[in-house]
């Protein structure tokens, strides 16, 4: 620990809360008004500046003193929200899209398809085996062999080159911890090789190729590490092969040659920062020897044979194709094969037998583009619509490829797709259009920002709705991470328009919808430029005549919900109500919670000085104003988060209620089981969306329905 650290965690004043008195202060729910939460003098001097925390106390999720108080809050929310007249007609309304089939993944593996997939009715998704596209199904796992309450889910997460071997995750409630399993698909039986639970990069769990052993990533306290499980053997005697230098800051993904002969490290610097490569080969005793380390930059690799294929920003903002021979992968020796495209972001990359696919993006929506191995560009896989390509999956040994896609008025489904096919793209799924959605338009306008930057926005809505000034417009953003805010389907959403309101997502600027510069321009003292963009898009809907503040609402989940409170804390006037999913608000102790020490690359710390001022600047916490007139505010967390910790919601829910004098509610809408994950079951999920829509109706004057 360093002398600035020392002095910080001495800096801060320590409460006792396990005392009766403590309990006692927490007022019970009567009536409208919120229950009343005693505000301690608790503050810390940090650079100079004394920082505030009334709240801090409820940062102890266990005491008696806060279990009290997120009960009281539960059956304030609840008195408010659950009997409200139009609820039962939402959750009706909201089960006709939540309650039929969904799939989430399809793995494309020696002709069997591989499906997570919840039937109709069913709460939880299953996993299921199909022989081709038209043969029958298998039911392979069932999530009612690990719950009965439907509080656990399973989840397809590789199976091996040679469609054996089926590796599934069991997680609990919304943990992003999971354990991993292994079922051979010959016997139909698990392996007694379990995974025990714990946070794993669970995307990224190569199998050898001779089924003889896994490679996975866990995230250790001391920071990441890549194991080797060899099947047979007790998980205690898993070989360590990467990560011992490694701190907790960084992250790590592993993969693996088809051929099982190298294993490719990537090594990022925290969840949006630069990132190193480094290559084995495990047919030798050979050490690890790097690719690429040390450059401000992303590259991400793929083998196929001896070559490595490595899609990068460095010095083209929008990405280009390297290859490398393995012999010599030093960047000496790297040449272009697919240059940048000014038009294109070019996001992620497959290999397929005989094809490279580039998922890239184009104004804020996807395209799969082909090319030969030698960079010859072939016909683009053609999509049903303008939308998002989330999913990518190849087969190494075939031509075939599957990949997922989505849209506002498109639930996700998955396609299969080769080359030479004349009928194209060949539907996995059968989910299709729901018909109070098949007369949805949508548009992409575009308005200007801070400093003279153009910003798209989407807008979707039924072909009737037109502008008159006073719609309901519930506008979405994120804004962060380099992640691209695309085109997706939402029950939620969904039924908002199709009671016809106005739905906007604004790409504001922190992802990477054009490129490393868009995110570089929304990030660390940059970060203002997200929230001007966002309130810029509120203004631009007004200004057009498709809404006026008091029936527009924004929502945003995990950044996306510091985006909302920060909004509504630096703009309250813009506003009729918010829904902070998951947030995080308190920006001054983020980083002592679960994961946070990995989102220093995106946010900054409080420990540099500089950063600090700049954190302290935008932290919605710190800027609620006691007499302000804030919109009404929905904020929904749970105890099952461990990604974003449910403190931030619980502080900022009882600084907000103590502030405002809107007369509009505060709420928390707070869970035990769920979390940042999103794997509710469809019970839950209806509930939840038929509160957000209640809410949304109430405080925008919608009509009820009948």
């Amino acid at each position: 620990m360093n002398k600035f650290s020392s002095a910080l965690c001495a800096a801060w004043i320590g409460v006792n809360l396990a005392n009766p008195l403590a309990v006692s202060l927490v007022a019970q729910t009567t009536g409208a008004s919120p229950p009343q939460t005693v505000a301690q003098e608790t503050s810390a001097v940090l650079h100079g500046v004394t920082v505030a925390d009334p709240y801090q106390w409820l940062e102890d999720g266990a005491s008696p003193a806060t279990r009290n108080w997120i009960t009281s809050q539960q059956q304030y929310t609840e008195s408010l929200l659950l009997n409200r007249p139009g609820m039962a007609a939402l959750r009706r309304q909201v089960r006709e899209l939540v309650d039929v089939e969904e799939i989430h993944r399809v793995l494309f593996r020696r002709n069997h398809y591989f499906i997570e997939r919840k039937p109709a009715g069913q709460q939880q998704a299953s996993i299921f085996v199909r022989e081709g596209l038209s043969g029958a199904e298998k039911l392979l796992i069932d999530p009612a062999i690990v719950s009965t309450d439907h509080s656990d889910t399973v989840e397809l997460l590789n199976v091996s080159a040679d469609a054996r071997l089926l590796a599934y995750g069991v997680r609990h409630g919304g943990r992003d911890q999971l354990s991993i399993h292994f079922r051979d698909l010959e016997s139909g039986i698990d392996l007694t090789d379990v995974l025990p639970e714990a946070r794993y990069l669970y995307w990224s769990l190569p199998i050898a190729p001779d089924r003889s052993a896994v490679y996975y990533v866990r995230f250790e306290d001391a920071g990441p590490r890549i194991y080797i499980h060899r099947f047979g053997q007790a998980v205690v005697q898993d070989t360590l092969l990467y990560g011992e230098q490694l701190d907790a800051q960084k992250l790590l993904a592993a993969s693996l040659s088809p051929d099982g002969a190298y294993l490719l490290v990537t090594v990022l610097h925290g969840a949006s920062g630069a990132t190193d490569l480094y290559v084995k080969d495990l047919r030798s005793r050979s050490p690890f020897q790097t690719v690429v380390a040390g450059i401000d930059a992303t590259f991400n690799g793929s083998i196929e044979g001896h070559t490595l294929y490595i899609l990068t920003n460095w010095r083209a903002g929008n990405g280009q194709i390297f290859i490398a021979d393995l012999a010599h992968p030093e960047q000496a020796h790297w040449k272009i094969l697919v240059p940048e495209q000014k038009s294109s972001t070019l996001e992620t990359i497959a290999l397929t037998s005989d094809r490279l696919v580039v998922n890239s993006m184009r104004d804020a929506h996807s395209e799969l583009q082909v090319f030969a191995f030698d960079g010859k560009q072939q016909p683009a896989i053609p999509l049903p619509a303008l939308g998002s390509v989330a999913l990518v999956d190849p087969d190494s040994s075939s031509p075939t490829l599957c990949f997922s896609f989505t849209s506002f008025s498109f639930p996700m489904s998955f396609h299969s797709w080769a080359p030479g096919d004349a009928s194209g793209p060949q539907s996995i799924s059968t989910g299709s259009v729901p018909p109070g959605l098949r007369d949805i338009v949508v548009e992409q306008v575009w308005y200007n920002s801070t400093g003279g930057v153009r910003v798209p926005m989407f807008l979707a809505h039924r072909r009737d709705v037109q502008p008159n000034g006073d719609l309901p417009v519930l506008l979405y953003g994120y804004g962060g991470f380099n992640w691209a805010q695309l085109p997706t389907f939402s029950a939620e959403e969904a039924v908002w328009m199709e009671r016809g309101g106005v739905y906007a997502v604004a790409n504001i600027r922190g992802g990477n919808e054009f490129g490393e510069a868009w995110h570089r321009a929304g990030e660390l003292e940059q970060k203002q430029n997200c929230f001007d963009d966002f309130a810029n898009a509120a203004r631009w809907l007004v200004a057009n005549h498709y809404t006026q503040p008091q029936r527009l609402a924004i929502q945003g989940l995990s950044n996306g919900g510091l985006l909302v409170t920060a909004s509504i804390t630096q703009h309250p006037e813009l506003f009729g109500a918010a829904i902070g999913r998951y947030p995080l608000i308190d920006m001054i102790r983020y980083e002592r919670f679960s994961i946070a020490r990995w989102w220093v690359s995106e946010y900054g710390s409080v420990s540099d000085t500089a950063q600090f001022k700049t954190l302290y600047a935008y932290s919605p916490y710190h800027h609620v104003v006691k007499g302000q007139s804030y919109p009404a505010v929905l904020l929904i967390t749970g105890d099952g988060d461990t990604r974003v910790d449910p403190s931030h919601s619980r502080k900022m829910t009882a600084m907000l209620q103590d502030a405002t004098s809107s007369g509009k509610p505060v709420l928390l809408l707070y869970d035990s089981k769920s979390g940042h994950s999103g794997s509710l079951p469809a019970s839950a999920e209806i509930e939840q969306s038929a509160s957000e829509l209640e809410f949304l109706n109430w405080q925008l004057h919608l009509p009820e329905l009948p």
